[in-house]
């Protein structure tokens, strides 16, 4: 059987395993056509395939083996050791190119036992240059964003799909994505938010497995697909990302976003910012 057409029969099983699992509460979406992430086969040692080749599928899970529910950590000290651990292991993946152009690590910062979960879709050029999430433009909008729902940065989490900056702020590729997909999810797992934002398509499509839009998912509940235990079923809210605001700032996407923020906040029961 070719590769393509293994390819098709995983998404064709995807997306009716998706569609029972989502039970119909989502609206309609075209869902994303790449294969479902799965831990790939090891690569024999002394097998001479180089593993940052872009015609080799990066290991999609690499040195973290899958978790259960009941090897999740639970209080906020082990919650804390866990990203750190994961932090250490980040620091040395090789799954992709990245690794050898950033200026730092751009990991994620914010409470580990937050409620609330921000994912935006990479680093920038102040991100790489500091190692923090969202602290140029379109950080200090995702700040003003975070303070009107009366909240802190330190009160959420903040992250990226990718921990590493694409060069010249270009687009994540496939592979990247892929490659930086186990940190991300492992990420959530410790943290498990009881609601998640996500931030512009990229972030928004990949978590949701579904090739529709922002400007159509924007303001409307979804929930989490089961990417690992502990995940399922978390709702997300799709908005904008900060990025966007600065560059169409008009009074119409300041309403929806804040309209979408203030959904967030009533399932969280929050009060707003007088």
């Amino acid at each position: 059987m070719s590769d393509e057409r293994e390819d098709l029969l995983r998404s064709a099983r995807q997306l009716v395993e998706t569609d029972i699992l989502l039970g119909g509460d989502l609206i309609p979406a075209v869902r994303n056509p790449l294969p479902a992430p799965q831990a790939p086969a090891s690569i024999p040692s002394g097998s001479g395939e180089n593993r940052n080749s872009p015609s080799a599928a990066p290991p999609r899970w690499g040195t973290l083996p899958p978790l259960d529910l009941e090897s999740l950590p639970q209080t906020p000290a082990d919650k804390a050791a866990a990203l750190e651990a994961l932090r250490e292991t980040c620091m040395k993946c090789c799954c992709c190119g990245l690794g050898k152009t950033r200026t730092n690590l751009v990991f994620g910062e914010g409470s580990p036992t937050a409620q609330l979960a921000f994912v935006g879709e990479a680093p920038g050029e102040d991100e790489d240059r500091t190692g923090r999430p969202f602290v140029g433009r379109a950080g200090q909008k995702l700040t003003e964003m975070i303070v009107a729902m009366g909240l802190r940065r330190e009160d959420v989490y903040i992250c990226n799909m990718l921990r590493c900056r694409p060069p010249n702020n270009r687009a994540p590729a496939p592979q990247e994505v892929q490659a930086c997909w186990p940190f991300l999810i492992r990420t959530l797992q410790v943290i498990r938010p009881k609601v998640m934002v996500t931030l512009g398509n990229p972030a928004t499509q990949n978590l949701l497995q579904t090739t529709t839009g922002i400007t159509r998912l924007r303001g409307q509940w979804q929930k989490l697909p089961d990417h690992a235990p502990g995940l399922v079923g978390i709702p997300v809210m799709p908005t904008f990302h900060p990025s966007y605001l600065i560059r169409s700032y008009t009074p119409e996407n300041r309403r929806n976003v804040w309209n979408d923020l203030q959904k967030v906040m009533e399932l969280l029961g929050l009060a707003p910012k007088k």
